[in-house]
């Protein structure tokens, strides 16, 4: 029906365990279901579908794949697909956006001059519990942050003229710092609108911001990226789940027990203590210890861990499946509804990768754990590396993407039921790819340091 819905063709879930249930005495829970939502629900907004289109794409039974009508910058790809029925929407949001910081500078031969230094931005974010925050991230994220790099603009400009890095305020650190302080003030924002729309809990973060001669990846939760040339690819960011921030998030509650409320402790157990081995010794570790020691069982320590299961089924008080990202202020344990958000952080890990050596076929994937889940960084450059050698150039990026999607989507076998080429089952999550050429935004800025020498020479 539709040239951007492709369904077959080409060719587990983490966040809540159950809805977040609003804390006890939460001066804003009276009022939440009659506030309006802050942004309608809608697709991203490059992607141009009519309400219609929106509709079909929700379709748990079809599960098309959309990708763009009109090209993203330098033809960059992106593709996506909704879940397999978890929720009714898709949750997962993304963007891109283009800005520019300027500064006028004057001299006596040339009069008035204006540059400009041009940024380009992609964001993906991955809801959970209600399509609300990644919505708000996903329509303010980019705002925020450009208000911080304009505060940083004259040293990121000095750095930039003077080619090379300032001794006090080197300009990676700078746009890091901007990249940090915006993901924090979201995550505020995103607190204060609680009294004034309806809030629908939280999301991770992915965001790629391409200035000057750098790439930075800014992370806060378990999408991922990485970069592929040809069949090799190199991890652009780390997952943050309950599983790896174990440790932060244990220490955080031996410092600070009056966090987990009466049901939960920072000790964990070589195996769930039992009210029959009361009085008896049990091995233990607490959050400042690295080996372990035994001790005698008391009623203190039937209490659960404030980090349970394993791997993807690890939980922060048995709730939620991400430690880092936007929104979750109202979540709380399911007995006696201790909130979960001081063990949360909207912190992100920012990595940097230099473009000035980049070659034809070197590109960035993002995308949401609905990808990652089932398919794994090489598979995911074998998959890249086949469409660039495969489409047109104009055509190349966004056909990666599209054979992502598919090839963590799968193919439907029977009612709601997804699976991989080999027999496994695919990704029942939401997912969603960009893939963004590197070289474009090399030449783009050995284009703009041309030009800015050619002009500050005569």
């Amino acid at each position: 029906m539709f040239s951007r819905f492709k369904n077959a063709v080409i060719g587990a879930v983490s966040g809540l365990e159950t809805n977040g249930i609003p804390a006890p005495n939460d001066p804003h829970s009276h009022n939440k279901q009659t506030l309006a939502p802050k942004f309608l629900y809608g697709r991203p907004a490059f992607l141009n579908l009519s309400e219609d289109e929106v509709q079909m794409s929700a379709d748990h039974r079809l599960r098309p794949i959309i990708h763009p009508s009109m090209p993203l910058p330098h033809h960059a790809g992106y593709a996506e697909c909704v879940n397999a029925g978890k929720s009714k929407w898709n949750e997962d949001q993304a963007v891109y956006r283009q800005g520019v910081l300027t500064r006028v500078e004057y001299n006596d031969k040339q009069g008035v001059q204006k540059f400009s230094i041009p940024y380009t931005y992609y964001g993906i974010f991955d809801g959970h519990a209600g399509v609300g925050a990644a919505l708000c991230a996903s329509n303010q994220l980019h705002h925020i942050l450009h208000e911080k790099l304009v505060d940083a603009q004259d040293d990121i400009w000095i750095a930039f003229s003077e080619k090379k890095k300032l001794k006090s305020k080197p300009s990676d650190l700078l746009i890091t710092g901007a990249l940090e302080a915006a993901f924090k003030e979201m995550d505020q924002v995103i607190a204060e609108d609680r009294t004034k729309y309806q809030a629908a809990g939280g999301c991770t973060a992915l965001v790629a911001l391409f200035i000057l001669d750098k790439l930075f990846v800014a992370n806060a939760g378990d999408s991922r990226a990485i970069i592929c040339k040809d069949t090799k690819f190199t991890l652009m960011s780390m997952d943050f789940t309950p599983e790896n921030e174990r440790d932060r998030i244990r220490r955080l509650a031996e410092q600070q027990p009056s966090l987990l409320g009466q049901e939960f402790t920072s000790k964990e157990y070589v195996r769930p203590p039992k009210s029959s081995e009361l009085g008896k010794t049990i091995m233990y570790r607490d959050a400042h210890m690295c080996g372990w020691a035994y001790k005698t069982l008391q009623v203190d320590d039937l209490k659960g861990s404030v980090i349970t299961g394993q791997g993807k089924r690890s939980r922060v008080m048995g709730i939620i499946g991400v430690t880092r990202g936007f929104g979750d202020h109202d979540i709380v344990s399911l007995y006696q509804r201790t909130p979960i958000k001081p063990f949360l952080s909207s912190h992100p890990e920012v990595q940097v990768h230099k473009i000035t050596n980049v070659t034809e076929n070197e590109v960035l994937v993002m995308g949401t754990d609905g990808l990652w889940d089932v398919v794994c960084g090489a598979k995911a450059a074998e998959v890249v590396a086949k469409s660039l050698n495969t489409f047109m150039e104009k055509e190349r990026y966004v056909s990666a993407a599209t054979c992502l999607v598919g090839s963590a989507r799968g193919s439907l076998v029977s009612e709601h039921s997804w699976q991989l080429k080999d027999g496994k089952p695919s990704s029942a999550d939401d997912i969603s790819v960009f893939v963004i050429p590197l070289l474009p935004y090399k030449l783009e800025y050995e284009k703009l340091l041309g030009k800015y020498s050619e002009t500050t020479e005569n």
